[in-house]
C-alpha cells in the first residue's frame, strides 16, 4: 500500500520580516532571563494508513478478536522540525504518531533503520514514535494471542508493512519540509475520566461500580488541558498542529471491528475547521489512569448525546475540535517564525518494582492454572511477567529506556514509555521551566506499562500490581525528576 495523498502540498513562502532578522530571542519568565539562538523553522507533515488490506488480530484485550471490517482507519501521523541558519541545520525532530495500542518491541528501532536505508540525511536518533492507544488496532507481536493459522494477518507481517509504511511517511515528511511559523496555545475540554474507583474498605478498581453503597470516591485526578502546536503559512493558515490530550483513545476498545476511536473523527472536524491541507498528531499525554469512559453521570450523558444527535465518538471529537479552536483563536496572534529549537536524548534509569516471594508464588500459581487452556495464553503470559521479574531482579534493579526533551520556544515536549499516572504528568508540568509543557506517554520501545502512584499501589487492583507495572511508585518520582531536570537543563544554558 503506498502513503495516502495529501490533500495539498505545503506551499514554499517566506515570511515577511520588519527590520533586520532576528538572530537570536530572549525571555523572562518566572525571574529567569533565558536567551538562546534562534533560528528559521522547517516544517513538513505527511500522513499514510496503516491499516492492512487483509482480516487482522486486533490488540488491547485479554481475548482474541479478529477484525473483518474497517470503521475507521488507523493512520500514521508524521511531523518533522528543523531549525536552520542560512545553509546550516542547527537541530531536528521527527515525530511520529500511531494509531496503535502501544509500540512494540523494536518497531521504532526498525523504522528509524528503514528511515536510513532511504534518507540517510536524516538524525534518526532524534525520531520518536508513539501510540495513541487506540484498543481496535492491529497485533504486533507473535504468539500473545492464539491465532488462525490462514486467512489472517500475522503479527510479524503486519510488522513489516508498517515499518514500510511509516518510514515512507518519514521520507515525504522529510522532502516536503518548507519554512513554516509556530504558535503554542491552551484550551479545555472534558475528555479524560479518571476510571479508578475508591471503596470504603480502601480497595480500588478500574472501572469500578459508582452506584454500590460502598463507593466512596474516585481516586485521582484529571488534567483536561488541551495542548495545541500548531504551524502555520504566511496567510495564517495551518499546515500542521499537535494536539496533546491527557486520555487514551480506547472509547470503543472492546469491538471487533479495525477503529482509531475518537482520533478520527477529531481529525474530519479539525480539517473541516481548518482544510483537508492540515496534518494533525495526536499526543497521548500521562493518563494511565484515565479513559473517555464515563463513571458516573451516564444517562445524563446518554440524554445529551440523543439531544444533540452525536454518538459518543463524535461528541469526544466535537469537544476537542471546540477546545483547539478556542486555543487557536488567540495564539494565531502569536506566531514565532524565529524560534531556539534543541532536542535532547537521553535514558531514563529507574529502579524496578521488586517481586516478593508471595507475589510470586500467587503469579506462578496462576500461570500453572492458565497454562491448561491455549485460549488464556494473554492472561498466562501476564502473571508470567511477575515470575519472569523476581528470577530477573537478582542481575540488577534499574529499568532503562530513552526518552526525548524537545524545546520550541517557550514550550517543552517530553516522552516516556509508559501508561503514566496522571499526577505524575501534573508534576513535570508544574515544575517545568517552559511556558508550557507538552507530556506524551506510550513512546518508543517496549512502551504500554502503567507506572502507578503511591496511592493506587495502595487501593491495588488492576494498572496498580506487578503484573501491570515493572515500574513502581519511586521508580516514577524519578522519572518525574529526570525529566523535570532534562527539561530545565534547556532553560538554565
Amino acid at each position: 500500500m503506498k502513503t495516502l495523498p495529501l490533500a495539498a502540498r505545503i506551499n514554499s513562502w517566506t515570511f515577511a520580516r520588519v527590520g533586520v532578522r532576528v538572530a537570536c530571542f530572549a525571555a523572562l519568565w518566572c525571574g529567569h532571563a533565558v536567551a538562546l539562538d534562534a533560528a528559521e523553522l522547517l516544517v513538513g507533515a505527511a500522513r499514510t494508513t496503516i491499516t492492512p488490506d487483509e482480516p487482522v488480530a486486533l490488540s488491547g484485550q485479554f481475548h482474541t478478536r479478529v477484525a473483518k471490517t474497517v470503521e475507521s482507519p488507523c493512520t500514521a501521523n508524521v511531523l518533522v522540525l528543523e531549525s536552520r541558519d542560512g545553509d546550516k541545520s542547527l537541530e531536528t525532530a521527527v515525530m511520529v504518531s500511531c494509531d496503535l495500542v502501544v509500540i512494540r518491541e523494536d518497531v521504532q528501532s526498525r523504522i528509524r533503520s528503514a528511515v536510513a536505508a532511504k534518507a540517510p540525511e536524516v538524525e534518526t536518533q532524534k525520531l520518536f514514535v508513539n501510540a495513541t492507544h487506540t484498543h481496535t488496532a492491529p497485533v504486533m507481536v507473535e504468539g500473545k494471542y492464539v491465532l488462525p493459522a490462514d486467512g489472517v494477518v500475522q503479527p510479524a507481517e503486519y510488522v513489516e508493512f508498517l515499518v514500510g509504511q511509516v518510514s515512507d511517511a518519514v521520507v515525504e515528511a522529510w522532502n516536503g519540509r518548507q519554512p513554516a511559523g509556530v504558535s503554542w496555545g491552551l484550551g479545555q475540554a472534558v475528555v479524560a475520566r479518571n476510571r479508578r474507583a475508591v471503596y470504603a474498605d480502601g480497595s480500588a478498581k478500574m472501572y469500578g461500580r459508582t452506584d454500590k453503597p460502598e463507593f466512596r470516591g474516585i481516586e485521582g485526578f484529571e488534567d483536561h488541558d488541551v495542548d495545541v502546536l500548531t504551524f502555520w503559512d504566511a496567510d495564517k493558515k495551518p499546515l500542521a498542529m499537535a494536539v496533546d490530550v491527557a486520555c487514551p483513545s480506547q472509547e470503543v476498545e472492546g469491538r471487533t471491528a479495525v477503529n482509531a476511536d475518537f482520533w478520527h473523527p477529531t481529525r474530519d472536524l479539525l480539517r473541516k475547521r481548518y482544510g483537508q491541507q492540515l496534518e494533525v498528531v495526536g499526543w497521548c499525554g500521562a493518563a494511565g489512569d484515565q479513559s473517555p469512559h464515563l463513571m458516573y453521570n451516564r444517562a445524563a450523558e446518554a440524554r445529551m448525546l440523543t439531544l444533540r444527535g452525536l454518538t459518543r465518538l463524535e461528541e469526544i471529537a466535537r469537544r476537542l475540535d471546540a477546545a483547539v479552536a478556542e486555543a487557536n483563536s488567540a495564539a494565531r496572534n502569536d506566531i514565532r517564525t524565529d524560534v531556539p529549537m534543541k532536542h535532547l536524548v537521553r535514558t531514563l534509569k529507574l529502579p524496578i518494582w521488586r517481586v516478593t516471594e508471595e507475589q510470586n508464588a500467587a503469579a506462578q500459581a496462576e500461570v500453572d492454572r492458565l497454562s491448561k487452556d491455549p485460549a488464556d495464553r494473554r492472561k498466562m503470559n501476564w502473571h508470567k511477567t511477575v515470575t519472569d521479574r523476581y528470577k530477573q531482579q537478582q542481575e540488577g534493579d534499574l529499568y532503562e529506556r530513552q526518552f526525548h526533551v524537545v524545546r520550541l520556544g517557550d514550550i517543552a515536549i517530553c516522552t516516556n514509555p509508559f501508561e503514566l499516572y496522571t499526577d505524575y504528568g501534573v508534576q513535570i508540568k508544574a515544575r517545568s521551566k517552559a511556558v508550557q509543557t507538552f507530556v506524551i506517554q506510550l513512546v518508543g520501545e517496549e512502551s504500554g506499562t502503567y507506572l502507578p502512584t503511591v496511592r493506587a499501589v495502595g487501593g491495588g487492583g488492576y494498572s496498580a500490581i506487578p503484573q501491570s507495572c515493572p515500574v513502581g511508585p519511586e521508580g516514577g518520582q524519578a522519572l518525574v525528576d529526570q525529566t523535570v531536570e532534562a527539561i530545565n537543563s534547556l532553560w538554565d544554558e
